[in-house]
């Protein structure tokens, strides 16, 4: 089990080491390292596991014997020795995947450390870049909005010349009626008078 989470701990080095630029030289070490450590840890379960299993077996067999005592607490001394040296074992299998840790955070501090200009010179950039874009979009807006208001005017002026060309059209119009209608009363009268 703990050779699987050392596994899945090796699994995002890689990912770390392909975005951040780490040499292969460097993956590589951390990587063998790390697997390393999950073979010490692996045997030093096993250890564990073979000298339990030991200690159980010898303790039936201590049970048929004349000095039952004397065999147990020998069965127990070996199996204190093995153990111990089983966490001893799981002791150094940490303590070494400790150390892959933290040359990690170390190279990973170093890196971001070294990327902070170029990201602050990026995000200004990006600021600048914004900034600019709002201002054309700003001035594309007004210039769409005085065109806009240009046609607006435009059209109110030809509205108002269209209005007062029909105003003198009917005003023209009105007085051919009229004078149509005066001639016509005048010829009524003419008529009239001749008829008396």
């Amino acid at each position: 089990m703990v050779a699987g989470l050392i596994a899945l701990l090796a699994m995002p080095l890689a990912a770390f080491a392909a975005d951040e630029g780490v040499s292969g030289y460097q993956q590589a070490s951390w990587q063998s390292r790390l697997d390393k450590a999950a073979a010490m840890q692996a045997e030093s379960e096993a250890r564990q596991a073979d000298a339990d299993r030991l200690l159980k077996q010898k303790n039936e067999e201590c049970a048929t014997r004349f000095f039952i005592n004397d065999c147990r607490n020998a069965a127990a001394r070996e199996h204190l020795k093995t153990t111990r040296e089983a966490r001893q074992l799981e002791n150094e299998s940490k303590a070494l995947e400790r150390a892959v840790k933290k040359e990690q955070f170390v190279e990973r501090e170093r890196q971001r450390g070294e990327e902070a200009p170029r990201r602050a010179a990026e995000l200004e950039l990006r600021q600048a870049e914004t900034v600019n874009a709002q201002q054309e979009a700003e001035a594309r807006i007004a210039a769409r909005q005085a065109e806009k208001a240009a046609q607006a005017a435009e059209g109110e002026k030809r509205h108002a010349a269209d209005a007062e060309r029909i105003r003198k059209k009917q005003a023209a119009h009105d007085a051919r009626v009229a004078k149509k209608m005066q001639e016509a009363q005048e010829r009524a009268a003419a008529k009239a008078a001749e008829k008396k």
